[in-house]
């Protein structure tokens, strides 16, 4: 299984990346007591902002960025991590996943999880995060994860990350995602040229018989 943190903490050290690494290691822990292999990947997104912030601008991923994106449609589950500012989500955060082909994340299992510096704030990971992930046509586990500054000492984060982990193993063990993602591409609407590794598609995947092909071959009276 290869996991993929995305952090979009800028801070040094960063209590977004903290979150998101403790939360990627109790899930490997515990896909390794059940005998599952795995391996965890980081795109910070700090380094990568320039870059995004281009891609934005011109439509076309450099190539660090696309490296990146790369990396994250050959994971098998996300672990997606974002501060929060101005009670919303990092505008970061929001440019890496607009440059993201719709088609990236179906059916992949994904932890959400925000930090912020006061716990009014906690609400935003369900509030925004969620939706976001939904339009993605991902699949978020159950347990939301968030962070305020009195909460790193709290056992019940503790708690919370290894609930999250735990769900992300059993779907990840399930094969449910991979088994969605199988079953129903053809009914999905797909943006081709996009970064989508299924989306790929050749000649001989087009049905030339439709009435509108026909049209276009010059083939109707």
């Amino acid at each position: 299984m290869r996991l993929v943190v995305i952090s979009a903490g800028v801070s040094d050290p960063s209590s977004t990346r903290l979150l998101a690494d403790r939360t990627a290691q109790k899930t490997l822990d515990l896909l390794g007591e059940s005998g599952t292999a795995a391996s965890v990947g980081v795109i910070e997104l700090g380094p990568l902002a320039v870059d995004i912030a281009r891609a934005i601008v011109s439509g076309f991923p450099g190539e660090r960025l696309q490296e990146a994106i790369a990396r994250l449609a050959a994971a098998d589950a996300v672990i997606a991590s974002t501060p929060v500012y101005k009670a919303g989500i990092s505008g970061l955060f929001k440019s890496f996943v607009d440059v993201l082909d719709n088609d990236l994340l179906i059916a992949k299992p994904v932890i959400l999880a925000a930090t912020a510096g006061t716990a009014r704030h906690a609400m935003v990971v369900d509030e925004q995060l969620r939706p976001l992930f939904a339009f993605l046509r991902a699949l978020p586990v159950p347990t939301s994860l968030f962070a305020a500054p009195e909460d790193w000492g709290s056992p019940a984060l503790g708690d919370r990350i290894e609930r999250a982990a735990t769900e992300m193993v059993l779907t990840l063990r399930s094969g449910v995602g991979r088994s969605i993602a199988d079953s129903a591409w053809t009914g999905y609407q797909h943006q081709f040229s996009g970064n989508a590794t299924r989306s790929e598609r050749s000649a001989s995947d087009v049905d030339f018989s439709t009435d509108l092909m026909r049209l276009a071959a010059g083939g109707l009276g």
